[in-house]
């Protein structure tokens, strides 16, 4: 059999962090990638609103109960096992979408709801890890717009699928075809996460390793996670995790309210296209701005403090000129063509919105990164994350679901954002320039016989490794 960490090719080394976190972007594409394509078109390519909103609240509510033992279950099983887990709850749920096309079965969506939930907990909490604590510090905010880029093409694709299958359909709903198709893709998957590297085997190419400590039982997992919640930078970051998705359910709701079927498709391609290009920018401002670690991050959150202000600005002005229940927009008939004249302007107000969206939750990835680089630490706050930012999709889902003026739901979504990134600003103030010199690193030197295995383990510091937990 082949030791996948032994692969080299040139100068590519299969147990790079880059390799890694490549093959952990194409799991998403695959698997959340696709998922995002459908949910893109609104109602995930549905026409009853309430149901799908329903269907998301259990989703997003299991998806928070699973955040807070996901991150020990990965560091207890490690990234493969927990992420081959993770992706089989993506093409169940697209299947209950399509059992509900064909059949209009309700029960058994909200019941796949719940199962995703549970199962993308496990995804997100590994992919976080490998994303967050593989690469080497100056490379995490670029490793996170490979990841995203690499994950969104999936929804760019998912999303060119449903488009080019709808092309010449006015139909409002997607059809059967396109659920066939997404689904085939998701399968995959589920054996692509086998071939992502545990920790220990990774190398960086600064010669350093990630190094783990040993794996810890479920009870000492449970109290390291809530040591976590007496962290104060965690507890400062809750409003940024909680409304890194907050805003989905409006933006899905009002794009199934204004666009046809096939305008909702072009829709979720280019809010793909929008998080490909947020992503890029926000690992730009954090890895290559001439300035200090922490200065970059400063600047990364000023920038993304005014995208926030125009983008939403913008979405508030044109939210006022329709509400829940109106048929007519601007002199032509909802559902809107996007051959109609009217559509073009709300179009790209739906692509700057996932601009936005993928450089926010950059720098909610960033800001945790920069604090260790400990895979199990990192791990655990990566479930948090997805936990708490799921409890925020819940809540909006279940405004949506009882039908909350539009105004009010975009209101709401704008504040929490403004709110959350003076918050992420304290945390990133008291960042470090680096971890090397307070956390355990263990280095190899080249060995050509051996593929670069030899180890040197460098001194730990204890009392240091413990000042990085308080500060």
């Amino acid at each position: 059999m082949v030791d996948l960490s032994q692969v080299k090719i040139g100068n590519f080394r299969y147990n790079s962090p880059w390799a890694q976190v490549i093959i952990v972007g194409f799991v998403a594409f695959c698997s959340v990638g696709m998922h995002s394509a459908i949910s893109n078109l609104g109602a995930g390519g549905m026409q009853d609103v309430q149901l799908s909103d329903i269907a998301n609240s259990v989703l997003y509510g299991c998806f928070f109960l699973g955040g807070f033992f996901a991150g020990s279950v990965n560091n207890i099983l490690g990234p493969r096992v927990t992420l081959s887990i993770g992706t089989t709850g993506y093409a169940l749920y697209l299947g209950s979408l399509w059992n509900f096309q064909v059949n209009g079965t309700r029960w058994f969506l909200i019941v796949a709801g719940a199962l995703l939930g549970f199962s993308a907990s496990l995804f997100w909490a590994a992919q976080g890890a490998v994303m967050m604590s593989y690469p080497t510090e100056k490379d995490k905010g670029r490793s996170y717009s490979v990841f995203w880029s690499i994950f969104q093409l999936g929804t760019l694709i998912g999303s060119a699928i449903a488009l080019a299958i709808s092309f010449h359909s006015n139909m409002p709903s997607v059809g059967t075809g396109v659920y066939t198709a997404i689904i085939i893709i998701q399968l995959t998957s589920i054996v692509t996460s086998w071939l992502v590297l545990p920790p220990h085997l990774v190398v960086r190419g600064d010669g350093t390793k990630v190094e783990v400590q040993a794996s810890l039982g479920p009870k000492q997992e449970a109290k390291e996670f809530i040591r976590m919640f007496k962290d104060w930078r965690m507890m400062a970051l809750f409003p940024m995790f909680f409304c890194s998705n907050y805003f989905y359910s409006y933006q899905g709701a009002i794009t199934t309210f204004l666009f046809n079927g096939r305008t909702r498709a072009l829709v979720a391609l280019l809010t793909g296209l929008g998080s490909i290009i947020g992503s890029i920018i926000i690992g730009l401002l954090t890895d290559t701005l001439p300035f200090s670690r922490r200065n970059r991050a400063l600047a990364a959150s000023g920038a993304i403090f005014l995208l926030v202000c125009a983008v939403w600005g913008g979405g508030v002005a044109f939210q006022l000129d329709f509400k829940r229940g109106d048929t007519v927009l601007r002199g032509k008939a909802l559902p809107w063509d996007w051959t109609d004249s009217p559509a073009g302007g709300p179009i790209v107000m739906m692509f700057a919105y996932y601009v936005v969206d993928a450089a926010f939750q950059g720098l909610a990835y960033y800001t945790m990164s920069a604090i260790t680089n400990e895979p199990f630490k990192l791990a655990r706050m990566a479930a948090y994350y997805k936990g708490i930012q799921s409890a925020g999709a819940a809540v909006s889902f279940g405004m949506d679901a009882v039908q909350t003026p539009y105004l009010g739901e975009i209101l709401i979504s704008w504040l929490l954002i403004v709110v959350s990134l003076p918050l992420c600003v304290l945390v990133l103030m008291k960042i470090r320039e680096t971890n090397y010199d307070v956390e355990e690193v263990a280095r190899v030197e080249d060995d050509i016989e051996n593929s670069g295995l030899t180890k040197k383990v460098t001194p730990s510091s204890a009392p240091a490794a413990e000042e990085v937990e308080e500060n």
